[in-house]
């Protein structure tokens, strides 16, 4: 017996491990004094996983982030599932975080492990110089990258426009046939 919601894939593929990442993710709970953190999990199958976080602080031991310490937002699309750890920043030490994917019975763990700190939101004060904003990580797309796809995106689109209105043109002078108001003068 199945409860609702159970998905059973039988397949003859072989599972395949997901990859882990961990980002500092952008949002404005840092306004608020939160920092967050977004784990992706993806190219795994099946694409069923659970995430859990553990964070260190100070070189202590590792100790699971409870629900008290957490608000996380899962994400899924095709091909990955990601959820956002947002974490108060109510003290004053730093602690390290690890995401952990726990898939087919075998967790992987993120191969970096982001530090957070905790200290007070900064005061509205300039940007730093773009020379100080670290670079995005290497998994993430350039972009020119991201402009190259958006092109062939568009080529496609207009090359299947331009097949479409060929494929229409052809079929009404198909069925239009020969055209008999012309008469000849003999």
């Amino acid at each position: 017996m199945f409860g609702s919601g159970t998905k059973l894939y039988v397949t003859d593929e072989q599972i395949v491990k997901p990859v882990v990442s961990v980002y500092p993710a952008a949002s404005r709970a840092h306004l608020e004094g939160k920092s967050s953190l977004l784990c992706v999990a993806s190219d795994m199958f099946p694409p069923l996983v659970r995430f859990s976080w553990k964070r260190q602080k100070d070189n202590g031991p590792l100790e699971k982030v409870t629900s008290a310490d957490k608000k996380q937002l899962k994400l899924k699309e095709s091909g990955c599932t990601a959820t956002i750890l947002q974490i108060p920043q109510r003290e004053s030490s730093t602690y390290k975080y690890r995401c952990f994917v726990h898939h087919e019975g075998e967790t992987v763990e993120a191969q970096i492990k982001q530090e957070v700190s905790t200290l007070p939101p900064p005061t509205t004060s300039p940007s730093p110089p773009p020379s100080l904003i670290p670079a995005p990580p290497a998994s993430a797309p350039s972009q020119y990258q991201v402009k190259l796809l958006c092109l062939m995106y568009t080529v496609l689109i207009v090359k299947s426009l331009v097949y479409c209105c060929g494929l229409s043109l052809l079929m009404i002078l198909r069925n239009k046939g020969p055209s008999t108001n012309c008469t000849h003068a003999d």
